[in-house]
Formats: C-alpha cells, structure tokens, sequence
C-alpha cells in the first residue's frame, strides 16, 4: 500500500509507516533542513520541497493512506493560540488533499493543546470537514456558517460525496514503549464505503510497571547493574493496586533503557552526531528529564532553539544536554538516520516528529485493519 506524507518534518511518521509496509508516494515539506534530512533517509526523488499549496496532487498514481502533521503552532500551548485566525493553521490543506485524492485512510498527529476548551467548536469543525472533504467552505462563508452547514449535510441521506469515519484519541508514547511522555493527539479516518472498523492501538507499556520492576522485584535496578534504590510509598501503594501479581504488560522505557549501549559523548566514540554540548543548566520550570524515567517531551523550541527540558538529570542533580544521536533514540529513530543540521537545527527536527515506534504501532494496525 502506498501512503503519501504532507507536512513530513524530518519523517518519523513516515518511517514508522514504512516500517508497518507502507511504500512511499511522495512527501512534502516546506521546511529546506527537513527535506534534506528526508532526501538523505528516504528517496529523494518523490521529496517535494515547497508549500503544499503548489504540489501537484494529480501527479500522483492512487494513494491509500495520506498521512502528516499539519503545523501545530496555532494551538500548541506554548504558541499565541490564534487557531482558525492563524495562517499557520495548515489543516484546509490536508482536508484538501482528502477530498483530491479520496485515500482508504489518513493518519494526522497534532499537539495535545488541539483539545484545549477554547479550541474545541473550532476542533469540532475540523473533524466534521475530515469527515465530509467534498463539502468545501465557500468564498463567503465563515467556518461558523461551514460548520452549520456541515451538521445538515452530514443527516442528508441524499449526500453523495466521499464520506470518512472519523475518530481521534490522545496517545501517550511512553504507553508503546517510547521512552518519553509525549502526549499527542491521533486523527484516523477510514473511508465510509470500506465498511472498516477502526480501533486505536492498546497500550503495551505503563508506568505501574515501571513501578513494580524498580521498588517491588527492583528488576529495573539488576538490568543496569545498579544497587536496589527503595521507596517504600511507592511499593506500598502498587502492591495495595495489585497484590502479588504485577501489573499487565512492560515497564515505561527509561532514558537509562534508551541509551543502555551508548557511550558518554565526551569519550572516543567515532558517532558522528553524538557530540557534547556545554552549558546546560537549569532553571524554574526546565529542570531536565530524570535519567530513570521516561524523557520529558523533547521539544522543538522556538525559533530553533530547544527548551531546557532536552537534558538529561542524573540521581546527583547534574545535567547535560542530550546529543542529536541521544534524542533520536529516544525518539526511537534507528541509529543510521541521518538528521542534517546543526545541534539546534537538528533538535528542533526531532522535536517536531512523531516517534518512530508509535507511528509504526500505528501503522501496523492500519494495514490490518484496510487488509482485513
């Protein structure tokens, strides 16, 4: 099956997905770091370096997943939270494409802050027009006129345009073994006609394991070759939770799991992203990510420039900030992909991505679901 990216940063999702089986059409991005980052992992004719508006979706043979991450900007909550009054909202793009190409299904990732209370009407709009792409705004109408008119269509039996069945649901990526809290929201839709019923992945991972395997069998500890730590609360209150069975699944990956194998950036290593980079220190609000834990959200930053959050904590109060090759780790890249730019450049890539390893869990339920 073949599956086209739109907004593809520097190809987290579009790895994960080629990692499920899914061959890649094309991707677009507007971003000139990122699209070398994708020329130099992927195959650099179908790059499309521009904006979205001019590529040429007749061009393309059929597509049966169109997948992105629309920018995120207008309704991160760390952004000025303008949504529909941003023109960074790229969305209308990627309803565009929906309704041009008419997919199997589409896959779109967003920042939790998409389901902030003041986006929420605005929000609404957005699935209602993923669920109905053929109902297109007109040159005079507001999305509030749109919206209303979307709600009549959508309980006109007579509608003959290209329906979705539309769901969306916050994942965390710690819950399916990335180790970092990223919270995100994932949009799928399945075209109506397929009769296909689509169910989110189930999570794999969970901190109450984490939990028991350090303070109950202090398994996590032996892993590491590290002595026992206790913590008593703790310990009490999982084993109240559970009793003498442990809770279902695998343990939360720490960054201590990520970065078992990988050597200290200031020793002789020959990785040629892995290099040390001075200065970090902490400050309210940016304390670093506690090495046994899983990774704060590595962040893209603005302007380029990483929060102080891209560090790691060690159990004395020390930091450090991540290499490029430690957070795509941790972003579960493979250890050969290549992300071109400079440290801050490089972060503000992978910052921007959906981890590796949550969009091929995503991927792989996909392709069961449109082959069943």
């Amino acid at each position: 099956m073949k599956s086209l990216e739109i907004f593809s940063g520097a190809g987290g999702l579009a790895k994960g997905l080629e990692l499920s089986g899914f061959e890649h059409a094309s991707f677009v991005e507007f971003n000139k770091h990122a699209c070398s980052t994708l020329r130099e992992n992927f195959s650099p004719e179908i790059v499309f370096e521009g904006d979205i508006a001019n590529f040429n979706l007749k061009a393309l043979s059929e597509v049966d997943v169109v997948a992105g991450g629309p920018p995120c900007q207008p309704f991160s909550l760390g952004g000025k939270h303008k949504s529909h009054n941003d023109d960074r909202d790229m969305f209308p793009y990627a309803i565009n494409c929906i309704e041009s190409l008419q997919p199997k299904a589409f896959i779109f990732e967003n920042v939790k802050g998409l389901l902030r209370s003041t986006f929420s009407r605005y929000f609404d709009y957005i699935l209602k027009r993923l669920s109905l792409p053929g109902s297109k705004i007109k040159s005079n109408e507001s999305w509030e006129e749109h919206l209303c008119r979307l709600l009549k269509i959508s309980k006109d039996s007579n509608y003959s345009g290209v329906k979705y069945d539309v769901q969306f649901k916050l994942l965390n990526a710690a819950d399916y073994g990335v180790p970092q809290k990223r919270e995100r929201v994932v949009i799928v839709g399945i075209r109506s006609d397929l009769k296909r019923s689509w169910t989110f992945p189930r999570p794999t991972h969970s901190e109450d394991r984490l939990i028991w395997e350090k303070y109950v069998t202090g398994d996590y500890w032996r892993s590491h070759n590290l002595p026992h730590q206790e913590n008593e609360a703790l310990a009490a209150a999982i084993l109240k939770k559970y009793g003498v069975f442990p809770p279902e699944g695998q343990p939360w990956q720490t960054i201590r799991d990520a970065l078992k194998k990988v050597p200290s950036p200031t020793d002789v290593h020959g990785i040629p992203d892995h290099i040390y980079k001075p200065g970090a220190k902490t400050y309210p609000g940016h304390t670093g990510s506690e090495i046994d834990l899983p990774s704060k959200t590595i962040k893209a930053g603005g302007h380029g420039v990483p929060g102080g959050e891209n560090m790691i904590r060690y159990q004395d109060g020390s930091v450090r900030y991540l290499t490029t090759f430690e957070a795509k780790l941790i972003q579960t890249f493979p250890e050969n992909f290549v992300i071109n730019g400079a440290w801050g450049e490089a972060m503000r890539q992978i910052g921007n991505a959906v981890p590796v390893k949550l969009a091929e869990v995503i991927g792989k339920q996909m392709m069961a679901t449109l082959e069943k």
